[in-house]
């Protein structure tokens, strides 16, 4: 066999409909890489893009000859929809370049699969059909996606293999691009021609409900995986997606994508299967959340055991803003202790702590530059008296969890002393899900009494030596990520959406 020739490209972005748009800016400021700069990222041993990418490309490199061909991988982290200029930009530069190249034997598209855009609500589809118009009907096409993805029918149609994430908190990541690596080999060895199915359901559950090591989506996905292991023969993947509720677009709702190695009938057979499974199951995807009143009250009890507060109004790994002061000005006003709180995105605030430098005393104003945006409603201003307590310039290795083995870089950051508080606030915009947030200035998690984070989900892995799940609380904050989905103005969702619509319906996909 000759050697394939693989293209590799991608553009990853979650889009909460109500977060400011996505410009070319934000993708450049966390991963825009071109060419050769793919490869070069993909092979150190921390690298500063998408796992999957690395993961697809190492295992092709240990998997045997193969010829790649970089053209464009570019991610940035959860935003507003896509601007339609950005967008074009960027798909533009993948098709000429594949054209440039010349045929190749596939194409490794690494996109997250929950974009939209100012222009349309299925970015994802449309690149997809664009990227396989380039490549050309001979061409394989496997996609690697987050199961937070919406899935369309044309993503779906366009592929050969869609592989969704089994994990949230994400840390399946290097696997999921090596199974589509080792997916892809069989399909050019001729040892599969696969046959992709979906079927949606009308179930859009916040995501705070979409845990994998424990409730409905965590045993909805185990059910998938062991129905593949007896299919084995005939099935090639099994992906459940939960979807992000927050993109408010049709093609939202839990889904399954089945690939069978050769027989359609057989992968729509197993998608119905495990969709009805789903649909019987729906009533537990709902969750009670602390109001904040309650956290507050619980972080001034003394004789208890640590817990870990979610912001989970404010999540900036879902398009929340991280400015929200809700929680943060509770805590300060009721004069909680021993509390670390983080990661506040405030680059004004974190500037002057840097310049009035280690151990300065001053009044710290959170949300100084706030304007008038929509997506700004909930950023209300707060002034508290502080103390510089820590300074670096936000550049580490993630230790556990979603950032474990990947180079973050938040910017230069502060750590703010207010009573028994200590706040860190970065200058560019990530959720709080890796330790490092914290030691990167020394501080130790095992101290504190209270840990309140700006994330939704992925802390838990990153913070679990200190909080087992029993520890963990999700507290009831307004925001752009609010997981009482009645609060936000939906327009986009197919209607009846569970939970939002009690009478929602489904029937098995013909």
């Amino acid at each position: 066999m000759m050697t394939p020739r693989v293209a590799l490209v991608g553009l990853a972005l979650e889009s909460n409909r109500w977060s400011k748009p996505a410009a070319e800016a934000d993708f450049r400021s966390v991963c825009w890489l071109e060419g050769a700069a793919i490869l070069a990222e993909a092979r150190k041993a921390a690298p500063a893009m998408p796992m999957e990418a690395a993961g697809f490309v190492r295992a092709m490199d240990a998997s045997g000859p193969w010829e790649p061909v970089p053209v464009l991988l570019a991610s940035s982290y959860p935003a507003g929809p896509i601007e339609e200029a950005t967008f074009n930009v960027a798909v533009g530069q993948m098709e000429a370049g594949l054209r440039a190249a010349g045929p190749v034997d596939a194409v490794y598209i690494c996109n997250h699969g929950g974009m939209t855009a100012t222009h349309t609500f299925d970015p994802d589809g449309e690149m997809v059909a664009r990227i396989r118009a380039a490549a050309g009907p001979a061409a394989r096409v496997v996609m690697t996606l987050d199961l937070h993805a919406n899935i369309s029918e044309r993503m779906v149609e366009g592929c050969d293999l869609v592989a969704g994430y089994r994990t949230n908190p994400h840390v399946d990541m290097l696997e999921r691009g090596e199974e589509a690596a080792f997916a892809l080999r069989r399909m050019l060895a001729g040892q599969a021609d696969p046959k992709c199915v979906l079927v949606r359901l009308p179930l859009t559950p916040a995501s705070v409900n979409l845990l994998t090591n424990a409730g409905p989506y965590g045993d909805l996905i185990d059910y998938g995986q062991k129905r593949q292991a007896e299919l084995a023969g005939s099935i090639l993947n099994v992906s459940l997606f939960g979807g992000f509720v927050f993109s408010d677009t049709p093609k939202n709702g839990l889904a399954a994508v089945v690939t069978a190695r050769s027989d359609r009938g057989a992968a729509l057979a197993l998608a119905n299967e495990i969709s009805a499974k789903g649909w019987e199951m729906r009533s537990r995807f709902r969750k009670t959340l602390l109001p904040v009143a309650d956290a507050v009250g619980l972080a001034l009890q003394g004789d208890r055991k640590p817990v870990i507060y979610s912001d989970s109004g404010d999540n900036p790994g879902g398009g929340g803003s991280g400015r929200t002061t809700e929680l943060l000005k509770a805590l300060c006003e009721a004069d909680a202790q021993d509390v670390l709180y983080g990661s506040f995105f405030d680059p004004d605030l974190a500037a002057e702590a840097h310049a009035k430098g280690l151990g300065a005393r001053f009044t710290a104003r959170f949300n100084r530059a706030r304007g008038n945006a929509p997506w700004e409603q909930w950023d209300v201003p707060f002034e508290a008296e502080a103390e510089v307590v820590g300074l670096t310039d936000g550049r580490f290795v993630g230790k556990l969890g979603l950032f474990q083995g990947r180079s973050v870089n938040v910017g230069p950051s502060a750590a703010l002393r207010i009573g028994g508080i200590t706040v860190v606030v970065i200058s560019a915009r990530n959720q709080t899900a890796d330790p490092m947030f914290f030691e990167m200035f020394g501080l130790d998690i095992g101290t504190a009494k209270t840990v309140a984070v700006k994330s939704r989900g992925h802390f838990r892995a990153g913070f679990l030596p200190w909080f087992p799940p029993e520890q963990v609380k999700e507290v009831d904050t307004a925001g752009l990520t609010s997981p009482v989905l009645e609060r936000l103005p939906f327009a986009g969702l197919p209607r009846p959406s569970y939970p939002l619509d009690e009478d929602a319906t489904w029937t098995p996909a013909a």
